[in-house]
């Protein structure tokens, strides 16, 4: 039966002499003067005696699971913001994935942070949280005037000089080429009318937030303040290519005075040039920018709810002027018009480069110099789902508080909005998931594009946009990020475009998440084939040639936070048994979180990091792996460390040999197994929190109707579906209910021996005797609480004890790119243990080319691998990792044996 129809939810409204009795959490900044919101709304806000302002008390159980969330992210002994108080990628300092340090910050964090204060407010009424997180986004993060001293000279008629892109560090320096047409800037001079500045205001994307790597390139400064620097420095890392992963990267500083690098600072590993001048240069992340606006529309919103819209005004009219600047992403990169194949393409003109979608960045700089100023400015051609926001462009085109100053901002926006909902359409698989993006400049130099590449508005399709090692649209957390605010738009607005893509995609999500009452796990990874059809948007095809496949399956608590808060507002959208099942997966993936992976410091899971094998690897071939460093090119950074031909990631940083957590990932270089760690994400806690908050909002006990006696039906069909010596596993039919079934009960002759969420309708019992008997029954429970009739017993025998083996051998994917992977086979002890072990498998259809942890031989296909010295002797139980990389795709049947 489908659930009640959601209703708003009941508000508790609280005159000001009675807001004090409600109780609200201490806020404090590592390092900085706490912060105590109060609901007492006298921070930021006058409010007249007598006003009222609604409040949503804090009494739901996931609001205190928020609350309490909050205050493990806001204690600073947890160690979530540094003394400036600016929130860290992570907790952990070892840590590289795209910051390449975990004490980096980045644009994102920033705009998760927003989220975190929006749902802070919205539960206890207190906004002053909100605004000191913009404000410090403010100072930190959005370049100052010293910082970019020389827009004024900025020409829109003349945005910046064209130097192509190439797939491979190996190809650069880019040499700037006058002679290739760039079109005009049709917003800078608006943009300059509007706010009376030539200066940017949109957020850099990354800075080293405690100066680690010495340079000081700090707000407020136009010139390198060195190593004696306290505080944040702006800097920047992927330059060269779809290819340049984070483990090739040369780190340099935005503010580039030559005091490090070589005899031109970095700039001549970038770019190409006659001369070099000293400069600055940003580049802003634009799905951040936008979740900063999307947080203050939320932030807004809740305010005007609870009568106190001028708590927020300030800073939402911050986040407009933000979404103004921010539609230089929705232009392609050197103002070319969609369909540019040839870098001799005509130039555009006004609306004419704009592909209207958000784009991976738009930069800008200029000259150091203010004697002889220039600058430049920059879009992108490229475009991932991922970084789509078209909520964000709906508020910016019809919320009063946020439509941008600038007088053809609205209809910018209202045309992103429709063009970013149309990529959705476009990109959505028959199976339901998201495929990657387009762009409009093939191979990153608008090269001539194979025929055969599926259009949209021009632009050609691409698997992974961006970057390719490893792939962009493998990981999972891309899903949820784009289409939650696909979710968000359905749920506000009622979209039918919205609700037509969620009607396929939460399908396809909930088939592969899995949970139980000890367990969880969630797609990791994706591989893509196929393409989608050329886009008609007024005969949509149905990109049957196009297909998914979850290839890996984990635990990331950030990107299960993502695809909880995607399915709740999917569900609190509308009506029917697809929505109810989404409201009660997302119900138990937050369960599970929480009471399988809270600790003191937040949420977290251990990961094996095999990538971290990657640390000391050097380029051996011009199209391989390693840092590219052009010969004859020769530079220090600030501690001394040198960068030339042959370097790898870690001789750039030798800081990481004096991080407290450095010997594990030593051992692994030396030949041990890969590193395990437990990973605190700033944007990963947020995640969590702001589902944990959502929930109550969206749901909360309103959503029961308080009279609700009706059990839910008896669970029909239990069988046991397999046993092993020591497990039964059960699976049956679902109950129905008339509000929801809530979860199910697990009995083992008579006594309780497990439950599930009310999705779940599989269970395995572990722990039991060989060749034994048990009989089991089931209940089933709904959100009232109300208990259902056992269901019939079935009794499950356990099967004899099998015969010891000496050890077994499994093989995982870690990871994949264009035309390789990176794989590893684990070897377990029996009972016995081992003195040395042998393992082989079939590496078809590709071949391995790298190993480490066993000594590996090849013959065909057929891969053996036998022990190290060092890892031959395993106790019972205890393993063993060989890993290697591979050319070609990963084995279709690698069937490991161990002996």
């Amino acid at each position: 039966m489908p659930r009640t129809a959601h209703r708003p939810r009941g508000r508790t409204v609280l005159t000001l002499g009675a807001l004090a009795a409600v109780a609200a959490l201490p806020l404090a900044t590592a390092g900085a003067a706490p912060l105590t919101p109060a609901l007492a709304v006298d921070a930021g806000a006058e409010v007249a005696a007598g006003v009222e302002v609604a409040a949503v008390a804090a009494d739901g159980e996931y609001t205190q699971r928020f609350l309490e969330l909050y205050d493990k992210v806001h204690d600073p002994a947890n160690g979530y913001f540094s003394p400036q108080g600016i929130p860290y990628h992570s907790v952990e300092t070892l840590m590289v994935e795209a910051p390449d340090y975990g004490h980096e910050t980045t644009s994102e964090a920033y705009s998760f942070w927003l989220w975190l204060e929006t749902s802070y407010g919205q539960v206890t009424g207190d906004w002053e949280p909100f605004n000191h997180a913009w404000d410090t986004l403010e100072a930190y993060m959005i370049p100052t005037t010293e910082n970019q001293p020389t827009n004024g000279a900025y020409d829109p008629a003349s945005p910046a000089t064209y130097a192509p892109e190439f797939n491979h560090p190996s190809q650069y320096p880019s040499q700037l080429d006058g002679t290739v047409p760039v079109g005009s800037d049709p917003i800078g001079a608006e943009l300059e009318s509007t706010y009376g500045t030539s200066e940017i205001y949109g957020m850099h994307w990354l800075a080293d937030v405690d100066n680690v790597y010495g340079y000081g390139a700090a707000p407020g400064s136009s010139e390198l303040l060195g190593p004696d620097h306290e505080g944040t420095s702006y800097i920047n890392t992927f330059q060269r290519g779809p290819q340049e992963s984070v483990w090739e990267t040369v780190p340099q500083p935005s503010i580039d005075d030559f005091s490090y690098g070589g005899e031109n600072g970095y700039l001549d590993l970038f770019t190409g040039d006659a001369s070099y001048a000293q400069q600055w240069k940003y580049t802003n992340a634009p799905d951040a920018d936008a979740r900063a606006v999307e947080a203050a529309y939320w932030a807004n919103k809740f305010a005007t709810e609870q009568g106190q819209p001028e708590a927020v005004a300030d800073t939402v009219g911050k986040a407009s002027k933000m979404g103004d600047y921010l539609r230089y992403a929705l232009f392609d990169k050197y103002f070319k018009t969609p369909g540019c194949e040839s870098t001799s393409c005509a130039a555009g003109s006004g609306r004419d480069s704009a592909h209207y979608l958000l784009s991976w960045y738009y930069a800008w700089g200029g000259a150091l110099d203010t004697s002889s100023p220039w600058a430049w400015r920059i879009g992108s051609s490229h475009a991932h789902f991922g970084y789509q926001n078209p909520m964000a462009a709906w508020a910016l085109a019809n919320d009063p508080a946020l439509v941008p100053d600038s007088p053809t901002a609205a209809g910018d926006w209202e045309t992103s909005m429709d063009r970013q909902i149309e990529l959705f359409q476009w990109l959505q698989s028959p199976e339901g998931g998201i495929a990657g993006g387009s762009t409009n400049s093939w191979d990153g130099h608008y090269a001539d594009r194979p025929d055969d590449v599926a259009t949209f508005y021009g632009m050609g399709y691409q698997e992974a946009p961006v970057y390719h090692d490893p792939p962009s649209n493998s990981w999972m957390g891309m899903q949820g990020w784009g289409v939650e605010r696909i979710a968000q738009l359905y749920e506000e607005t009622g979209d039918e475009r919205a609700e037509a893509i969620l009607d396929k995609w939460a399908p396809w999500v909930m088939d592969h998440i899995t949970i139980s009452a000890d367990s969880w796990e969630i797609p990791s990874n994706l591989a893509w084939s196929g393409q989608p059809d050329d886009w008609d948007p007024d005969n949509p095809g149905d990109n049957a040639g196009l297909s998914v496949e979850v290839t890996a399956y984990g635990q990331d608590v950030g990107v299960a936070g993502a695809l909880a808060r995607s399915l709740m507002y999917y569900a609190a959208g509308g009506t029917g048994a697809t929505h109810d099942e989404a409201q009660q997966v997302a119900h138990d993936l937050l369960d599970a979180i929480w009471t399988q992976n809270s600790d003191p410091v937040g949420v977290a899971t251990t990961e094996t990091r095999t990538d971290y094998a990657r640390f000391d690897d050097v380029l051996t071939t011009t199209d391989g792996d390693g840092v590219y460093v052009p010969q004859g090119w020769s530079g220090t950074m600030p501690n001394g460390d040198v960068v030339e031909p042959g370097v790898s990631f870690l001789d750039m940083r030798s800081f990481y040999l004096d991080d407290p957590q450095w010997s594990k990932v030593q051992d692994h270089l030396d030949g041990g197994p890969a590193p395990e760690f437990t990973y605190h994400r700033f944007w990963a806690q947020t995640a969590v929190a702001t589902a944990l908050a959502d929930y109550d909002r969206l749901f909360g006990e309103d959503d029961v109707p308080s009279d609700d006696t009706q059990a839910p039906t008896v669970p029909a069909g239990l069988e046991v579906t397999a046993t092993t010596d020591a497990t039964a596993s059960l699976a049956w039919e679902a109950s129905t209910d008339d509000t929801r079934v809530n979860g199910y009960t697990v009995r083992r002759d008579g006594e309780v021996v497990g439950t599930t969420g009310g999705t779940v309708t599989t269970f395995t019992d572990d722990g039991l005797d060989a060749g034994s008997s048990y009989e089991y029954t089931v209940s089933a429970r709904d959100a009232a609480g109300n208990v259902s009739q056992e269901s019939a017993p079935v009794t499950a025998t356990t099967q004899e004890a099998a015969p010891v083996e000496g050890c077994t051998a499994e093989y995982a994917t870690v990871g994949s790119w264009n035309g390789g992977y990176q794989g590893q086979v684990t070897v377990t002890a029996g009972p016995d243990g081992l003195s040395g072990w042998t393992v082989t498998w079939d590496a078809a259809p590709g071949t391995v080319t790298q190993a480490w942890g066993g000594v590996v031989t090849s013959q065909g296909s057929v891969v053996e691998a036998t022990n190290e010295s060092w890892n031959g002797t395993l106790a019972p139980g205890a393993s063993a990792t060989v890993g290697f990389i591979g050319s070609g795709a990963p084995p279709s049947d690698p069937a490991p044996t161990c002996g």
